[in-house]
């Protein structure tokens, strides 16, 4: 008795009712002699997905071992999951117009990160794409991020060694999500926020302040995609709607005032060169001055360069510290193909010395640091939207408005598509026999999101 008093284990428990028959009803419908589409098998609902969502990825990998594409059901659509490299093809190239963000991604992603380039299709999504292609292809652009983040991983390096040589426990995911917030801060809008290198304590309150409710905001807003209340808390003003409506408040009030400040300084300097580097002065020079458009496409830039970088860092950094025997190799190839150096050498000195000439020649990094983003990929899962009825190359059928999603985690960690030794760090797999980098499929190895532009 006391369950059904309580209204929330009650709604609870009547959403989970509604859920299991809408699954029978869907298997039902799916088995009828005149439908004879083959569908994924269902390995839950979305309330399966909630219940996990602290193994989200673990999860989906024990489910991956068994079944290559499969799906769970929400109320009015299947959410199917593939590690099958031809469905990810067609998604991704050959049938790429038919899957893309929709009003799915929109609506749980435009809160944040408004029209940006993450949550928008068609002609918003190529004009932007188009635009920052153009932008980050221009020798200023290109040499002055070049500077910026020579200059931020020599101080990071400096950071690292004197915590190694103090004994110093160290927070080193924590600290490179505000390093490269730092470095991806400089490079987009020309500021430095001093999070973690303290060279402007004007900015760097705010800074912190900012960075705080950015990655909550994301924290939040990932919840929206096993929450099916979501909204209604939002209407409500309740919970983690209510966390990160405050949140983007913070986030939206601080990027507008770096906008203003920007344009300000151009009025104020319209000749000085120096101040043009940064993407936002390029696309202000550009005559791109609407202050929405601006904050949207920053916070796009700002998602994709700041956490992905980081985290790919923390895992590769654990990796060395589980494999010394990879650690050596790089450090020896490294002191090889950069040459010319003394073993006293400060970082800055090193760095210097790193061209991209060099980096071309070090092989085994970048093996090294390829098998650690197969293993560990910085987006573990990326989410489309099935706009018509359509059926995969492993002949799965998906419906329209069905989420549609490749799980770059799960295909890491399968031995069908790696080998036995699938879930093992071993950078030689992409090494030839003469120890030359060799890629593998982009439809395989799907980390960097390859697409049909």
């Amino acid at each position: 008795m006391d369950f059904f008093a309580d209204p929330i284990s009650c709604a609870v428990a009547t959403t989970a009712l509604i859920l299991s028959i809408i699954c029978l009803i869907k298997l039902a419908s799916e088995g009828s002699p005149e439908k004879r589409k083959r569908y994924a098998p269902i390995t839950g609902t979305v309330f399966h997905l909630l219940l996990n969502f602290g193994r989200l990825h673990d999860y989906m990998t024990e489910i991956g071992r068994k079944h290559r594409t499969y799906r769970f059901l929400s109320f009015s659509f299947s959410q199917v999951y593939t590690a099958d490299p031809a469905n990810v093809e067609y998604m991704l190239k050959t049938n790429f117009a038919n899957y893309g963000k929709g009003l799915l991604h929109y609506s749980i992603l435009s809160d944040l990160l408004g029209d940006g380039i993450f949550t928008v299709d068609g002609e918003k999504w190529r004009h932007q794409r188009k635009t920052s292609s153009y932008e980050f292809s221009t020798k200023i652009l290109r040499e002055f991020s070049s500077e910026v983040f020579r200059s931020k991983a020599v101080t990071l390096s400096e950071i690292l060694s004197e915590c190694a040589t103090s004994n110093q426990p160290i927070e080193v995911q924590d600290l490179f999500m505000k390093s490269t917030m730092d470095s991806v801060f400089k490079v987009v809008l020309g500021v430095d926020l001093g999070i973690v290198y303290k060279t402007n304590e004007a900015t760097q309150s705010e800074g912190t302040l900012f960075t705080k409710a950015f990655d909550e905001a994301n924290e939040f807003t990932l919840y929206r995609y096993v929450d099916v209340f979501w909204k209604i808390k939002r209407f409500l003003n309740f919970g983690l709607e209510a966390k990160l409506k405050n949140c983007i408040q913070v986030v939206d009030k601080f990027i507008y005032n770096v906008i203003r400040n920007k344009i300000e300084q151009l009025h104020r300097s319209p000749n000085d060169s120096h101040m043009k580097k940064d993407v936002l002065s390029r696309f202000l020079e550009s005559n791109e001055t609407d202050p929405k458009y601006l904050k949207d496409i920053i916070l796009s830039f700002i998602i994709a360069g700041k956490d992905t970088t980081a985290v790919t860092l923390s895992w590769f950094l654990y990796m060395m510290c589980k494999h010394p025997f990879s650690q050596e190799k790089i450090a020896q190839e490294v002191w090889e193909k950069i040459g010319d150096l003394k073993e006293n050498s400060s970082f800055g000195e090193i760095a210097a010395s790193i061209s991209e000439e060099s980096l071309n020649k070090m092989h085994y990094l970048h093996a090294a640091l390829t098998e650690t983003i197969r293993l560990y990929p910085a987006v573990p899962i990326d989410g489309k939207v099935c706009f018509s009825d359509d059926t995969l190359p492993d002949g799965t059928s998906v419906r329209r408005g069905d989420q549609v999603s490749y799980v770059p985690y799960v295909m890491g960690k399968m031995k069908w598509l790696w080998g036995d030794d699938a879930e093992e760090f071993r950078p030689e797999r992409w090494l030839n026999q003469d120890g030359v980098f060799q890629p593998e499929s982009s439809f395989k190895f799907t980390a960097f999101q390859v697409r049909k532009y």
